[in-house]
């Protein structure tokens, strides 16, 4: 097997990206393998070393075992930044398995253009921001929130800001732009794969009753959805962006976000708002790409852009 950098094979979804013909199956087998474990060793690692730099440098006025508990938990900011921070670790994982396991440039793993469409992805993010909102307005009704201004809010906001969009972007890197294409490499067919790797982001939220259980696979079957609709990560990438930010901006100034850090369960009138407002993201991305002209497939032999067989 040959370490060089090789290019996927031509006019194929993005479900094929990673398959090498006559070893897709060995490879996609020892990718899920590697991305799982380095998800369960890589992320945990990096948390709890940043934690301990948080817990030395705030002069260790309590246990180590009650600070981490604290900042896990999102009371504390730090908590918060860490955490996102460790999840931000699954895009070098998963850029280093896709370049010598799968022997293809990180390019490839952003989209089949291939590299990040930048455009694309701030157009749909805009979409996100009105429809998500515009949902949760709904869902609400009349319903009276009380808004609180808790101390250091800036400073809350700020770290929000600079790394859930991080963390929200390795999630899908990691579950859609890696996971599924593994699916695709052990021979399932590309919806198969979507649904796959929609079920394992779902299970890994932890515990949760069924309604937030499906609220977050259907999240995953719309983005997994989009990645084979519009041949990348982007679409997928701004909902979720757009979700966690204010998911956790709104949590904030409603009783902070370790609330919001610790749901664990949801009703089924909320669960369908939040669908609603998936599905209503996903159609608008999915025209926005149509619009563009955004690349469904692979480059052709020759190399030329195949963003006229969208289609395909």
């Amino acid at each position: 097997m040959s370490g060089r950098v090789r290019d996927p094979q031509p006019r194929v979804d993005y479900s094929q990206v990673l398959v090498e013909p006559g070893e897709k199956r060995l490879a996609g087998a020892f990718g899920i393998a590697g991305g799982l474990l380095g998800y369960a060793l890589v992320v945990p690692l990096v948390l709890q070393a940043l934690l301990l730099a948080g817990w030395l440098a705030g002069g260790r006025s309590r246990s180590f075992s009650d600070y981490a508990h604290r900042a896990q938990g999102f009371e504390t900011i730090w908590g918060l930044t860490a955490t996102h921070l460790a999840l931000a670790c699954l895009i070098p994982v998963v850029l280093l398995l896709a370049r010598y396991l799968h022997h293809r440039a990180p390019r490839w793993v952003w989209s089949v253009q291939p590299g990040l469409r930048a455009r694309f992805l701030v157009w749909v993010m805009l979409v996100a921001v009105i429809v998500l909102n515009l949902t949760q307005i709904l869902a609400r009704g009349d319903g009276h929130l009380d808004f609180q201004v808790p101390h250091l809010w800036w400073l809350w906001l700020l770290a929000i800001l600079l790394t859930s969009p991080l963390q929200a972007a390795a999630e899908e890197v990691f579950f859609r732009g890696y996971l599924l294409n593994c699916f695709g490499s052990l021979g399932a067919n590309k919806w198969v794969a979507v649904i796959a790797s929609a079920l394992v982001f779902a299970l890994f939220h932890g515990t949760q009753n069924l309604w937030l259980f499906l609220d977050r696979l259907s999240f995953g079957l719309a983005a997994g959805a989009l990645v084979i609709l519009t041949g990348g990560l982007e679409a997928g990438i701004a909902a979720h962006v757009v979700n966690n930010l204010f998911a956790f901006g709104y949590a904030v100034f409603l009783g902070g976000a370790a609330q919001a850090r610790g749901i664990t369960s949801m009703g089924v009138v909320d669960a369908l708002w939040d669908v609603g407002g998936f599905v209503g993201v996903a159609m608008a991305a999915w025209w926005i790409g149509r619009l563009m002209r955004v690349a469904r497939l692979t480059p052709g032999p020759t190399g030329g852009d195949l963003r006229s067989t969208r289609r395909g």
